[in-house]
């Protein structure tokens, strides 16, 4: 069985050094990798290397003027070559800038043969340059890093995506230090990475420690990611803020400007009044906001519907369940340096329903403002 290691992260000279250094150490490895900075004339260059520099390479056709479409219709068939060929002891996926990794881990899980396993997904990191990937609402297009035409991700949420999935970060410096901040800000972002050092002999074991997809694409749905908790470090701080009632549509919708500003990174799930039975997800890096639907909540769910839901989702729920509202509740998560919890905890807390409002009953609550009706309920 051949093992992938799966490279990922915007900052490339911090993910071409991971990759090196996993070449050298492994004997016999091969890294992959497909370059997309030529998307635009419809090329996809696919390179092959090891240690001593570049093995093969060849084209990989556009598919629906998608790049990522080619990367994956190219990437499966020659990881099953490599594996067939017993020649290659370790295979590095050296991801493009703006690949994410969990789409990358994903179709080699599912549609790669026997042959082929994920062992490890590592995102690499140029901790000076964290705050500044994550502060940024550029779009990729405007960054030159779009892998389709429809691609409207940010640097900011991409970047955030990048890191926030994966299990182990290894840390190269680049030419400018990283100070106290930089690491609080990366530690705070991610807690329960692995965070090593290049240079550390424990990375290439590290990275190939073994990965399962559906257990990381677990920790990033919103009904039971594991989020960070409260810290304040270095001027950095992350503030969690909970509560049972839900928000009132109207009064959320217009403080979602101040609220998306008010951190470098957020994300959780949060209910509305007039939308009881929605789980919806809150995801913003560099001012940019997505709120989306995430499915139902478990308590809006017919007792024979729970056998369909995942273990995890039914535990993280049973952790938290209320006695009138069951698993619906508010809980979202805000990092970043400079934080002013207290005013954002007070913004926050005006937006749920007062006494009055939460005392007419869900029936009630239906009938208030639908302010999100436009961003939920896309007109076609």
């Amino acid at each position: 069985m051949l093992p992938v290691v799966i490279i990922a992260g915007l900052h490339s000279d911090a993910r071409r050094a991971a990759v090196d250094r996993l070449l050298a150490a492994v004997p016999g490895s091969l890294a992959l990798h497909h370059d997309l900075s030529e998307v635009a004339d419809g090329a996809v260059t696919r390179v092959v290397r090891d240690s001593t520099g570049v093995t093969g390479s060849g084209a990989a056709p556009l598919v629906n003027d998608c790049a990522c479409c080619a990367l994956r219709e190219d990437l499966v068939p020659e990881l099953e070559r490599l594996a067939g060929s017993g020649l290659c002891s370790l295979a590095v996926v050296e991801l493009w800038d703006s690949v994410e990794p969990r789409s990358m881990a994903e179709v080699i899980s599912r549609h790669a043969d026997e042959r082929v396993r994920v062992a490890g997904v590592v995102t690499a990191v140029d901790p000076a340059l964290v705050l500044a990937y994550l502060g940024s609402g550029d779009d990729l297009a405007e960054a030159g890093l779009a892998t389709a035409a429809t691609d409207q991700r940010t640097v900011g949420d991409t970047w955030a995506r990048q890191l926030e999935y994966a299990p182990v970060l290894v840390l190269a410096e680049g030419e400018e230090a990283a100070d106290p901040a930089d690491h609080a800000l990366l530690g705070q972002l991610h807690p329960t990475a692995r965070r090593i050092s290049l240079d550390d002999p424990d990375f290439p074991r590290l990275a190939a420690a073994g990965f399962d997809p559906e257990a990381a694409a677990s920790r990033q749905h919103p009904a039971c990611a594991l989020l960070p908790q409260e810290a304040d470090e270095h001027g950095v701080a992350t503030l969690v803020w909970q509560h049972r009632r839900p928000f009132h549509p109207g009064r959320l919708y217009t403080a979602l400007e101040d609220l998306a500003c008010a951190a470098a990174r957020s994300r959780g799930r949060f209910w509305l009044a007039d939308r009881p039975d929605t789980l919806l997800s809150w995801d913003a890096a560099g001012g940019a906001l997505c709120v989306d639907n995430a499915g139902p909540w478990l308590a809006a769910l017919p007792d024979a519907a729970w056998e369909m839901v995942p273990p995890v989702r039914r535990a993280a729920a049973a952790l938290d369940w209320h006695p009138e509202h069951g698993d619906r509740g508010q809980h979202l998560v805000f990092v970043s340096p400079g934080l002013d919890a207290e005013g954002l905890r007070a913004l926050l807390d005006s937006c749920v329903l007062t006494d009055d409002e939460y005392a007419g009953g869900p029936g009630s609550w239906r009938s208030l403002s639908g302010a999100f009706d436009e961003l939920l309920d896309p007109v076609s």
